[in-house]
């Protein structure tokens, strides 16, 4: 049976780099008897495999049908293990754990002093290194080994581990309701985007303000203060107030500048947080701020003692690519951006086990708008496709629906009318699925509608017409997320002015500067 690269130890197995595999055929190699093992020889099978066959591992191993689950298990099990000894997988809190591990060893062997000597070490170092889980575990351990054996090394030791274990307990309980609340807040933004109206955006804000905790920022740590400017990005992207976004996602990034060290230990954290620092200016429209801060995030990652791994380079990939295309899209230079279009489709096929389906489709998106910039409505329409016939997403209800909304622009310009209609009826169906049918929508809508009707020699006043009724959204609160996904003001300027849309929006952006 063929599962198309979706078992996960397959998965697991093409995951591993050239290093990886030969350590982990001198670990499971280290006694004799491994050498012939089941496990093993799966191993080299799935090593050899392009794609997941059960049947091939069964015809190329002594493995029976009924056992292949359990050595399949045993394996997955063993290569965990062999990459947890791996020094390239060992950071702060694996040895803090490993610290711990052996503490608790000393302990049930009744050496209570070594442990509590090893503990106290543990602790510090993850107290300086803001693991206050991991160091409010000790101190329990601590508590316990002090109330079965007094050692008098401190005379107030129990007051000490009591008045730690409360203070510990009161940031991680700190951490963990600001941590509920970005994530909530961040679930909503990927299940529906921006706030669509004023019911919306009065329960996001009281769902925002009756979750968020009272604090004193001089008393919060590296930590706390993470987790407190990420809820506050994400109320403040769902609110559409791109100056606070930018504001939230500096002190993000400057958090990390503050304490270097932190980088290494947090680099998904750090990598997320220069994302959306340049998207909150992406939305502001400051391309020299923004080329200053994307120099600044390659600066970082190419350095050699930035942290390696497969997960760290998707990312780089992944947001580094969205905003060196998104730097196309501030002043209308999408020829240029074109250019970056084949170079990512080769690297997205390298990374297609390691970036989701949902941005995948950002992706798509984003060249599908390049082309509609630069004037190649097929190929607009091509990259389109690919986020409408997809069944499967279920993320993003605002990219679905802007999706169609340029898929019905970019047939009109492309001179496809003659299923016009049948377009016109789906996408309205689907938006009113989707409860986005908004303002805009509706007028665009209704605008193609009634293009087939109008004499050439009236097309133009039908577009100023268009134009008039769009610009009083342009800066509403809850219609103007439209322009964000689609700048219909500018494509309908360049229709009445006859010049290409990326002309107008670079003349817009000239002026906006000067």
């Amino acid at each position: 049976m063929t599962k198309d690269q979706k078992d996960n130890l397959f998965l697991l197995v093409k995951s591993l780099t050239k290093s990886e595999k030969r350590q982990f055929k001198l670990y499971v190699g280290r006694l004799g008897v491994n050498q012939d093992s089941k496990f093993l020889s799966v191993f080299n099978v799935l090593d050899k495999m392009k794609v997941y066959s059960e049947s091939l591992i069964l015809k190329s191993t002594d493995v029976k049908k009924q056992q292949l689950a359990n050595v399949k298990a045993h394996l997955y099990k063993q290569i965990l293990i062999s990459l947890k000894l791996n020094p390239s997988h060992q950071n702060i809190r694996s040895q803090i754990r490993e610290q711990l591990d052996f503490a608790s060893i000393l302990y049930h062997k009744g050496l209570y002093k070594q442990s509590l000597k090893i503990l106290d070490k543990a602790k510090e170092l993850a107290i300086v290194n803001e693991e206050k889980n991991l160091a409010f575990e000790i101190v329990e351990l601590e508590k316990i080994i002090e109330a079965q054996y007094i050692t008098r090394s401190i005379s107030n030791r129990a007051d000490y581990l009591t008045v730690q274990a409360k203070e510990l307990s009161e940031l991680n309980v700190i951490t963990s309701k600001l941590s509920n609340l970005s994530l909530q807040l961040y679930s909503i933004i990927l299940k529906t985007g921006y706030v669509k109206n004023e019911e919306e955006s009065k329960a996001v804000t009281k769902y925002f303000n009756d979750r968020l905790p009272k604090l004193e920022l001089s008393k919060l740590g590296f930590r706390e203060k993470l987790w407190l400017y990420k809820a506050h990005l994400w109320y403040s992207f769902l609110m559409q107030d791109f100056l606070n976004c930018y504001k939230y996602a500096l002190k993000w990034v400057d958090l990390f500048y503050d304490n270097p060290k932190m980088i290494n230990l947090n680099p998904v954290f750090f990598l997320k947080g220069n994302n959306y620092l340049l998207e909150a200016l992406y939305f502001i429209k400051n391309k020299p701020k923004f080329i200053n801060k994307l120099d600044e995030f390659y600066t970082v990652v190419n350095q050699s003692d930035f942290p390696k791994g497969e997960n760290i380079e998707a990312l780089v990939f992944l947001y580094g690519n969205f905003h060196k295309i998104n730097q196309y899209f501030i002043d209308g230079s999408f020829e240029e951006g074109l250019l970056l279009i084949p170079q990512i489709e080769t690297e997205l096929i390298q990374f297609n086990n390691k970036i989701d389906a949902h941005h995948k489709m950002i992706f798509y998106y984003k060249f599908a708008s390049l082309h509609f910039g630069a004037g190649n409505n097929q190929e607009c329409i091509n990259y389109l496709d690919k986020i409408i016939s997809n069944k499967s997403l279920s993320m993003r209800e605002d990219l679905l629906c802007f999706s169609r909304v340029l898929n019905l622009v970019a047939h009109y310009e492309a001179g496809l009318d003659y299923h016009l209609e049948t377009l016109l009826r789906s996408t309205y169906k689907f938006l009113i699925k989707m409860n986005d049918l908004h303002e805009v929508q509706k007028e665009m809508i209704k605008f193609i509608r009634g293009l087939q009707d109008i004499y050439p020699q009236d097309i133009k006043k039908e577009f100023r017409k268009l134009l008039e009724v769009l610009k009083q959204y342009e800066d509403h609160p809850f219609e103007r997320r439209a322009f964000l996904y689609l700048d219909i003001i500018s494509w309908l300027e360049s229709k009445i002015e006859n010049k290409p849309v990326g002309q107008i929006v670079k003349n817009k952006y000239l002026e906006f500067y000067a």
